[in-house]
């Protein structure tokens, strides 16, 4: 029989990478942070014109999130979608750096990782 191609060691290895190194977390940290900013510039915050707020969430999705709204438009869509495919898009977005993010970090450290080398006791 064939192997499952994810296997339950692939989702834990995808996940320490989007959401297990200081890196991701930092990047997760400011994405959130910069959510709460925007949602309450645009609900509580009155305006005499347009708010420019949301552009600081693109620029952080950027550029994988422009790779969606690419995609969408080759397929027809109108200039952003509906709502659903920005927000879905935006968190994708995210979600894929961070992953990128882990990776860079694991290749910079040399493939490592969390592991250390064993020592013998007393050591």
């Amino acid at each position: 029989m064939n192997k499952p191609v994810l296997t339950k060691q692939h989702v834990h290895t995808l996940a320490r990478l989007t959401f297990g190194n200081a890196a991701s977390r930092i990047y997760l940290s400011v994405v959130a942070a910069t959510t709460v900013f925007v949602t309450v510039d645009t609900l509580f915050v009155a305006h005499e014109d347009a708010s420019f707020a949301g552009v600081w969430l693109f620029l952080l999705a950027a550029p994988t999130a422009f790779v969606f709204f690419a995609g969408s438009s080759m397929l027809g869509a109108e200039a952003l979608g509906p709502d659903w495919f920005v927000h879905l898009a935006l968190v994708v977005s995210v979600l894929v750096q961070s992953l990128a993010l882990g990776w860079f970090v694991r290749l910079m450290r040399g493939g490592r990782g969390r592991t250390r080398q064993a020592r013998p006791q007393g050591v």
